[in-house]
Parts: structure tokens; sequence; C-alpha cells
């Protein structure tokens, strides 16, 4: 029996990236693109907007970015929104869509 190159029996190792590419982003773009990657894509938003882990995280990376930006007002609010959805102060308001009728 021939022998199955070793590409073929082990699946390829995802690529991490380099920690030089990491570096080479500011505090702020990362941050950023952490805010981008936790946000919740509309076509999930009814599925996840009642989410309190997903809601937090969306939150306080938003406070991180914030904070980056010297503007420490609206990262405390992002800080008290995420707080107010760990400890269940805070809910997803309606779908403002819900019940209405679109028809004129």
């Amino acid at each position: 029996m021939p022998e199955m190159p070793a590409s073929s029996i082990t699946p390829p190792v995802p690529e991490r990236p380099d920690r030089a590419d990491i570096r080479s982003f500011s505090s702020l773009e990362l941050a950023q693109a952490l805010t981008e990657r936790l946000a919740i894509p509309a076509n999930d938003w009814h599925r996840l907007s009642a989410n309190r882990r997903v809601r937090a995280l969306e939150q306080i990376a938003a406070a991180l970015v914030y904070l980056l930006k010297d503007q420490p007002e609206e990262s405390l609010t992002r800080l008290t929104q995420a707080t107010g959805w760990l400890d269940k102060s805070l809910k997803a308001p309606p779908c403002p869509t819900h019940g209405k009728s679109t028809r004129a």
C-alpha cells in the first residue's frame, strides 16, 4: 500500500498572525477591530439582542475604544451599560418593527 503524504492525514493548522504583525497596529486600531468583531451583525440582531454576555462584550469593547480616544465619559457610559447587562438591571428594548404593519 503506498504511503499517504502527511498533509492528507493531519488537517492543516490555522495560521496565527505573527506577533510582529500585531505590534504594527496601534492599541486604538486593535480595540476598534475587536469592537467590530464583537458587534452583533444585523442578521443576528433578533437572536442575540437579549444575550447578556454578547451585549456586555460589545459594550466593554466600545468602552475601551472611547477610553483610548481620551473620552472617559463615553467609556464610563459603555462600562455602566455592560455592568447592567451582567447584573441583569438592563434589558433589551422591544424591537420597534414588531407589531407594526408596514402596509400603507
